[in-house]
């Protein structure tokens, strides 16, 4: 009688999880969706340590920034797995984080509550967009290569930054081309080339968690060896007001202001083009979509991502996007939306252990940093040389990205030289109205001397 007890009310909260998330529906488990979303969590939480790093070079409060990319993870992960029901993770994301940082705040100069705004700001367009089937137009009139070509470009800028904040690649200080090969034999070098061939050993061999483990040995090599790594504890209570806080910090007002609104144009336009191809190879890795190409709750994937963006400028973090790290979970039989939600109750737990993220240096990250870049370069692949004028309109996307060190000036000329290519070259029954209006809109953009 005990026994039964005992083990009635647990298999009753089975079947409610079972019955919410449609998990033996879509042919998982319990058990499996849990195992799934700790290997998302064990993928992405390196994010906790990548934001702050890039943000801090900012100017950010790092603390803050922590516990506003905790945040971030948590709230938009849930709003994925409880309303969405789906099996995909969603934190600040890095490439958005870097343009944020590096772009905005230390190239544009733009005080960090006005970033901030355009952040918020950037998440209601965004959200506006997603909603009114906008954004489902522009993806339809988005030419498949310069699709692909802006998830290349920006891997090669993260690639260049991560790689340029430990020394790997400097400014030349001599006449010749902009940057110059840095140190080879410095601690910082040494370390973060190491780190990435083993975050590709570990890939390679699937090792759950492989890129935290690797930034927790490098951080271990540095608290031992560095003096500059020193230890300042485990467990701390977060806060979230007081001095150094960037919750309700944000300056709207100032976002709106005509010089910073084309940088939140900027920002939806690269969520856009990169946030979407994301949800639907995660949900096709995931079997999740209809018969005709669909993405199942689709239309509540992306309005979770966009949503989450509002939610990461109010408390002081970047964009925020799904993760192309939610296919490690996918991977691993993640199926539903308790996957997500599991993740996102792993990054409130991650909330208490702030102090952790003191004992990483910029060498342990840079690894990190330019493994997602990598990652993002395998778009190459697909990228149709037999339609040589689309995939090189890519290409040429991609390179402007990281020559300009803008994402929407590459996007630009992308669609610029595609629509003339196509026109040149006697295919322009292949060009659709929406590729060329978007192509104008972008060239006006520019010459209208709004872009930043």
């Amino acid at each position: 009688m005990s026994a039964d007890s005992t083990s009635t009310p647990k298999s009753a909260s089975t079947r409610g999880l079972d019955r919410y998330f449609q998990i033996s529906e879509r042919g998982s488990s319990v058990k499996q969706e849990i195992i799934a979303g700790l290997t998302t969590f064990l993928a992405m939480v390196y994010s906790v340590i990548v934001v702050p790093s890039m943000l801090g070079a900012a100017g950010f409060n790092q603390n803050a920034v922590f516990i506003a990319t905790c945040l971030v993870a948590a709230f938009g992960s849930l709003l994925m797995g409880l309303w969405a029901r789906l099996p995909m993770a969603i934190g600040c994301a890095i490439s958005l984080t870097a343009f944020t940082a590096f772009s905005l705040v230390l190239g544009q100069g733009v005080s960090i509550p006005v970033a901030l705004g355009a952040v918020f700001l950037m998440g209601v367009l965004f959200t506006l967009i997603t909603v009114t089937g906008i954004r489902g137009w522009l993806m339809r009139n988005l030419p498949t290569g310069i699709a692909h070509g802006t998830g290349i470009g920006i891997g090669l800028f993260l690639l260049l930054i991560a790689a340029n904040g430990v020394g790997l690649v400097i400014k030349n200080p001599q006449a010749g081309l902009p940057v110059a090969f840095g140190d080879f034999v410095s601690l910082p070098v040494i370390m973060s080339l190491v780190g990435l061939a083993a975050i590709l050993g570990l890939e390679k061999r699937r090792v759950p968690g492989g890129i935290l483990l690797v930034i927790i040995a490098i951080s271990v090599f540095g608290l031992i060896f560095d003096p500059n790594v020193k230890y300042h504890g485990f467990f701390a209570l977060p806060t979230f007001g007081g001095e150094g806080s960037l919750i309700g910090s944000l300056d709207i007002m100032g976002a709106l202001n005509p010089v910073i609104l084309p940088t939140v144009l900027a920002l939806v336009m690269t969520a856009i083009f990169d946030a979407t191809g994301t949800i639907r190879a995660v949900a096709g890795q995931a079997n999740l979509l209809t018969e005709r190409g669909n993405i199942i709750s689709g239309g509540k994937a992306l309005t979770a991502d966009s949503v989450s963006s509002i939610f990461a400028g109010f408390v002081g973090g970047s964009p925020a996007a799904v993760y192309i790290e939610s296919a490690a979970g996918t991977a691993a039989g993640g199926k539903t939306g308790l996957t997500a939600t599991t993740v996102g109750l792993l990054f409130v737990v991650m909330l208490f252990l702030a102090p952790l993220s003191y004992l990483v240096p910029a060498y342990a990250t840079a690894p990190a940093l330019m493994y997602v870049g990598l990652l993002m370069l395998s778009n190459v692949s697909k990228l149709d040389m037999n339609d040589s004028v689309d995939a090189l309109s890519g290409l040429l996307c991609a390179v402007f990205i990281v020559l300009t060190g803008n994402i929407v000036t590459g996007i630009m000329l992308g669609f610029v030289s595609l629509v003339i290519g196509r026109i040149v070259s006697g295919d322009f029954k292949r060009l659709n109205i929406g590729t060329v209006i978007i192509a104008i809109a972008l060239v006006v953009f520019y010459a209208g001397g709004w872009a930043i």
